[in-house]
């Protein structure tokens, strides 16, 4: 469920926060993983090495810069 506005007049009381935030952080890592070209088009015919591309880019995503 997305939270409604501040002002609105329902307001948000059955919105549970937590599993919001864990949806935000499991959106925002696919956006980032799309950012590497081979996962946004998925150059790779099998699946163990497209597999393969998307741990490479989440260990590139999880190394700090």
């Amino acid at each position: 469920m997305i939270p409604r506005k501040r002002n609105s007049v329902k307001g948000n009381a059955n919105l549970d926060r937590g599993l919001y935030r864990n949806r935000h952080l499991v959106e925002n890592a696919f956006a980032r993983l799309k950012h590497y070209r081979a996962v946004a088009s998925r150059f790779d015919k099998l699946k163990r090495n497209y597999e393969s591309v998307v741990a490479m880019a989440c260990a590139f995503l999880w190394l700090p810069m």
